[in-house]
């Protein structure tokens, strides 16, 4: 391309960056921005304009879209006044050993939720190699795998889907057939004559 002047710019570009190659002057270093106070004014903005949710009003959405889902094998409610303490209740799923059977449970809601799990407990005994003696559940999503995008209809779904299909994380893997064995004899009905 030729400029105005009838040079050739492409030459000019060239040999610009060729002496700035050739030249023994150091390149100017870019200045560091500390961007530390930017971004805390922003973040404190942000958390004005929209604050986050208070666990109990997030509990109380919760309770309500539970209530308005019509999921008949699945109930939680708060106990008496206490909005982080709940008693909820699963029912086995079809075509499953624990078909039918109804299981009471706790939950029991941080402070911090939804960015922490609820502690959930069977209070119901329930003979499950996802349970111990206790009722404490081993479930990922209650551990390890939370997410705040999880809520009560989800935790005991989860649960109740356990039921029919365990992973044995508290039992020994190598007694597992055996261990399902023993589950399927002590839930099957009895045939009568």
């Amino acid at each position: 391309m030729t400029n105005m002047n009838g040079h050739n710019q492409g030459n000019n570009i060239a040999v610009t960056a060729m002496e700035i190659a050739s030249s023994k002057q150091p390149l100017p270093t870019a200045k560091s921005v500390d961007t530390l106070p930017v971004l805390k004014r922003i973040s404190e903005s942000f958390l004005l304009l929209y604050p986050p949710k208070k666990p109990q009003n997030r509990l109380q959405s919760e309770l309500m879209a539970l209530m308005m889902s019509g999921d008949s094998l699945i109930s939680a409610f708060p106990e008496e006044d206490n909005i982080f303490c709940w008693k909820g209740t699963i029912t086995g799923s079809k075509d499953t050993v624990f078909e039918g059977k109804e299981y009471r449970l706790s939950l029991s809601f941080p402070n911090d939720y939804p960015f922490k799990p609820p502690k959930v407990k069977f209070e119901t005994v329930c003979f499950h190699p996802n349970l111990d003696l206790y009722g404490n559940i081993c479930l990922d999503i209650l551990q390890d795998k939370w997410s705040s995008a999880y809520d009560v209809r989800t935790i005991l779904l989860s649960i109740q889907s356990l039921l029919g299909d365990f992973n044995g994380c508290n039992i020994d893997l190598s007694s597992l057939t055996e261990y399902r064995k023993m589950v399927e004899k002590l839930y099957k009905p009895i045939a009568r004559c």
